[in-house]
């Protein structure tokens, strides 16, 4: 280690120095004595001294060339700023954007059928929602119609919305449902404006969390859905005690109860008391900072780390990125734990730039992509600015502080209100951001509403490799059973099959994300595939399935995992909902 003595104090990395016009000064001029030794000086007036690491480097960037790096591409000009993106079970994407806050022609939502994509007409189906959206959250629940739950909103009744969605239709065949939602009959009991939602391990949805509305009070609770008979919310002070900086919080099933990480906090629920059974430590953040946070407003992005048969390592969780209370200086770092190891402790990597208003998409080889947001700032209109053009890749395969290759860049700003969800060909839907910064037109840091969807090309779909496709008749699956698939494998080589969970992604929050790798079997063009074995390594619901032939994944299919044990499918009991039975 090297100690050099530095004029003008500066805080970042080494080339932080050069660039303020700090120089090296005479070690004379270092007269304080260290806090922790006193026997050692630790600078003087106006100067500070500087240690160098001169060992094995204690992070490295991979920098990945050509293809290796990926690619942006433009796919289609947009209709809406979307707020909200969801990948249905009929090959299709839902958008929902601010209605009623939004432009004013707009109906709140729509769809995207990619097979279109060359007929911008029919590629995009007008939908309709009648109550704002602004900020909620979504999942697809576990019926078999794979229907689509919307809840809260932006303000007044909206905030106690409950919106559903029968994806119908297929690639090349226009749906004709719409969202339906009926104030009268079907609300919260609670109004919400940032929630969240989980399916739970009975089948049954959560809610968590949230504010009355527009910058109102919090909602330290939860509840149900659908409603138990004479079920109230559930009080959690914790909620109460971090606002405002708790927003959209992460949740998560684990075999112990429910994973929830908030501000710069997480702990384990009970999954019936909802009481708490386990706190972890404290997050990591800011070396300058310990108010540094991870969700809204402070907003950063989270991930379950990949699971692998036979499932007996505990779940990982990765949550990348975030800012700071007061000087809104956005976090540079990822941070990791196992929540249910017998002492977990947050492992902190150093990302190549700030992030925050990030998100981050799981890859079906067990990668995940890390991309949008800003250098600078909190989430909010306004209140961010220096969009992060990179994207970086997260390889969890790889040793710690080595995991991170600094990808392509886009040429578009994804500020606030801005998505990034999986395809069904494994490439990542990139959407949204709505920054409403009130800059002049002129100025070079105003970003305006974004329209245009972009996607990102991982590297895996360009190295000139055909794709495997495989058949699949069973799409009903049930815990541990054991599946057929006929398979052709261009490389003949030794398959993977990953699972993914179908998400909705919003404010950096990927409800409904989960990655897993199951146990296959092959004798020459059949492979049998091992379900996962229980609710908590695999919740209720769907998961595209993709076939991996080395690094080149097929293009997915849909299956539902589990049945409907809560009885979604004959819920709400309202003849007004359109209900596909269990």
């Amino acid at each position: 280690m090297l100690q050099f003595l530095i004029q003008t104090p500066v805080c970042g990395d080494a080339v932080d120095i050069t660039t303020s016009g700090s120089k090296v000064a005479p070690e004379s001029e270092c007269g304080v004595a260290c806090p922790g030794d006193r026997q050692y000086a630790c600078g003087g007036g106006n100067r500070l001294s500087w240690y160098r690491w001169t060992g094995t480097p204690l992070y490295v960037w991979n920098y990945p060339q050509g293809t290796a790096a990926g690619r942006y591409e433009l796919l289609i000009g947009g209709v809406c700023v979307p707020l909200l993106t969801t990948s249905g079970v009929n090959g299709k994407y839902t958008f929902v954007e601010k209605y009623g806050t939004g432009t004013p022609n707009s109906t709140g939502a729509y769809e995207l059928d990619v097979s279109r994509i060359n007929n911008p007409t029919l590629a995009w189906r007008e939908m309709h929602v009648k109550t704002d959206v602004f900020c909620s959250a979504s999942i697809t629940l576990p019926d078999k119609a794979g229907r689509q739950i919307n809840i809260g909103g932006w303000s007044g009744e909206s905030t106690f919305g409950i919106r559903l969605y029968w994806p119908d239709g297929s690639p090349g065949v226009a749906g004709v449902n719409d969202w339906q939602e009926n104030k009268n009959e079907l609300t919260l009991q609670r109004g919400r404006w940032y929630p969240s939602a989980m399916v739970m391990t009975n089948g049954s949805i959560m809610i968590i969390g949230g504010e009355t509305g527009s910058n109102g009070p919090p909602q330290p609770n939860l509840e149900l859905l659908p409603r138990p008979p004479g079920a109230g919310v559930v009080y959690l002070d914790w909620l109460e005690r971090t606002d405002p900086y708790n927003l959209y919080p992460f949740l998560a099933i684990v075999p112990s109860g429910i994973f929830v990480a908030y501000y710069n906090e997480a702990r384990i629920l009970d999954e019936r008391t909802f009481a708490t059974i386990k706190t972890l430590p404290k997050m990591p953040g800011a070396v300058n900072n310990p108010g540094a946070g991870r969700t809204y407003p402070l907003e950063g992005t989270a991930m379950l780390l990949p699971q692998y048969a036979p499932f007996t390592e505990p779940l990982g969780v990765l949550i990348c990125g975030g800012s700071n209370t007061g000087a809104a200086i956005a976090l540079d770092n990822c941070i990791s734990t196992q929540p249910e190891a017998a002492n977990p402790q947050w492992t902190l990597e150093r990302m190549p730039s700030q992030r925050v208003l990030t998100c981050m998409t799981a890859l079906p080889d067990g990668t995940y992509m890390i991309l949008n947001g800003a250098k600078q700032g909190v989430a909010g209109f306004g209140l961010a600015t220096n969009p992060n053009l990179n994207a970086v890749l997260y390889d969890p395969s790889k040793p710690i502080n080595r995991r991170m290759s600094i990808m392509a860049n886009t040429t578009i700003a994804r500020m606030y209100h801005s998505e990034a969800i999986l395809m069904q060909d494994g490439r990542v839907l990139v959407s949204g951001s709505d920054p409403q910064d009130g800059r002049n037109p002129e100025d070079p840091d105003h970003h305006p509403p974004e329209y245009r969807v972009e996607v990102f090309v991982p590297p895996y779909l360009l190295q000139g490799r055909p794709r495997p496709t495989f058949t699949l008749t069973n799409k009903s699956w049930a815990y541990g059973a054991s599946i057929t698939m006929s398979v052709t494998l261009p490389s003949g080589g030794t398959p993977r099959v990953s699972m993914m969970g179908a998400e909705s992604s919003t404010h950096g929050n990927s409800m409904g994300q989960r990655t897993l790798f199951p146990a296959v079997t092959c004798a020459g063009g059949t492979c049998t595939v091992k379900a996962p074995p229980n609710v908590y390594v695999a919740p209720h619901g769907w998961y595209q399935v993709f076939l991996l032939d080395g690094p080149t994944p097929s293009v997915s299919q849909w299956i539902r995992l589990g049945g409907d044990p809560a009885n979604l499918g004959n819920w709400p009991p309202y003849p007004d909902f359109k209900k596909p039975g269990v």
